[in-house]
């Protein structure tokens, strides 16, 4: 992976892949579980921190008022949850090298 970067899901399945000489199939069942563990836990309520790398968590978003923006109508923009990724300091530091 060095001097290349990933931009969809297979591609980084095919990193796994290679860095653990799982197959295809392998991985990706290893990568659809890592997502669905976090998916799930968010889902829950509950919080997934991975040391070093970074927090998913979940915000809650306020009702607000908006506008449509083709017509400048207001519209009822309804309360919803967020999920939020907040990168860790390893993860922040390997970056900023």
């Amino acid at each position: 992976m060095s001097g290349g970067f990933i931009v969809n899901k297979n591609e980084l399945i095919g990193v796994v892949a290679d860095k653990t000489g799982l197959s295809k199939a392998d991985s990706t069942n290893a990568v659809d579980s890592v997502f669905d563990a976090v998916s799930d836990a968010l889902k829950g309520g509950d919080e997934v921190r991975l040391v070093g790398f970074g927090t998913f968590s979940v915000s809650q978003r306020r009702a607000s008022e908006g506008r449509n923006p083709r017509t400048g109508e207001k519209i009822q923009i309804p309360a919803s949850k967020q999920p939020k990724f907040k990168a860790g300091k390893g993860l922040k530091d390997l970056v900023n090298k």
